[in-house]
């Protein structure tokens, strides 16, 4: 057994064996994992590249099954993202400190897997992205997710998981920079077999991600809004820039821009795509917390020292 798989299972313990024996199969055949998720809905193309003795397909079928029925409903979702504007998950990629926020309803509105742990952040790499892996045509570049703090990076490092390599914060803000140029959408990926806790950021798009076609075909619960929504200013002058790069199909555009609020989850992408900046994220409170890191440990500083 190696060590990065010996220190995911000490984290967990010994009662969740179970969970920890989940998380491997996930990360180690998480293109199978995928397939498996997106297959029976048509979101896949291809298969994956390698074969899996017949016994491993059993146990991932039953693993995928379970997270099939269990995403029809937020109250049930056990794998899930928080979408995320670019800056917030810059601040993401820099943090320097454990931190342990612990559950975060109000952040991430799922019954289950909430909760921001970050053991040893700096630790962070970059490795293909599975969903672009399983179409004929994916978007490209492939390299583009990433995996941050223990021990779920050091696991996909030390097994190698889809090429997977150790990358600096820095490296890390220049791919989240050049994927939203792409018009790709940054999500904070929870997951229950993970500890319940945030492990990866991944750049998705809409034609590729199995999560994000689950939410805009199926509206089923995969994902988060950011707790933004995109409101068009007085000086938007209808070029039409927006509506085509938006990932959620959220923009018409006529004399100007007009945003469908409901469709709308706040990725940023349309902001960083208008050249006359007439089109901005702004707070909903209809919707759950951004995640915003440098305001949440900030927030959970000020009430450590008033107990």
């Amino acid at each position: 057994m190696k060590d990065s798989t010996k220190k995911a299972s000490k984290d967990f313990g010994l009662d969740h064996a179970e969970q920890t024996a989940h998380l491997y199969m996930y990360i180690k055949y998480i293109d199978h994992y995928l397939h498996r998720i997106g297959k029976p809905l048509n979101f896949v193309s291809r298969e994956p590249e390698t074969d899996l003795p017949e016994d491993i397909a059993e146990i991932l079928d039953l693993y995928t099954l379970k997270v099939l029925r269990e995403g029809l409903s937020a109250e049930t979702s056990t794998y899930h993202g928080k979408v995320m504007p670019l800056a917030h998950a810059e601040d993401l990629v820099m943090v320097q400190e454990d931190i342990d926020l612990g559950p975060q309803e109000t952040v991430i509105p799922f019954k289950i897997a909430h909760d921001i742990v970050l053991k040893n952040p700096q630790n962070i790499a970059v490795f293909d992205c599975p969903c672009r892996s399983l179409q004929e045509n994916p978007c490209e570049p492939l390299e583009v997710c990433l995996a941050v703090g223990d021990p779920i990076t050091s696991f996909i490092l030390e097994h190698g998981s889809f090429k997977a390599r150790k990358i600096s914060s820095d490296e890390a803000v220049e791919i989240l920079r050049a994927e939203h140029k792409r018009g790709h959408v940054h999500n904070a990926f929870f997951k229950d077999v993970a500890g319940g806790r945030f492990y990866a950021i991944c750049n998705c798009c809409p034609c590729c991600c199995v999560g994000m076609q689950a939410w805009n075909k199926l509206r089923t619960p995969m994902l988060a809004s950011s707790g933004y929504v995109a409101r068009v200013t007085e000086e938007c002058t209808g070029c039409g820039d927006c509506a085509e790069i938006c990932p959620f199909d959220a923009i018409e555009v006529g004399e100007t821009a007009v945003v469908d609020e409901v469709k709308c989850m706040g990725c940023g992408v349309c902001e960083g795509a208008c050249e006359y900046d007439s089109i901005e994220l702004v707070l909903d409170p209809t919707r759950s917390d951004p995640l915003d890191i440098k305001k949440l440990v900030a927030e959970h500083a000020e009430k450590g020292s008033d107990a």
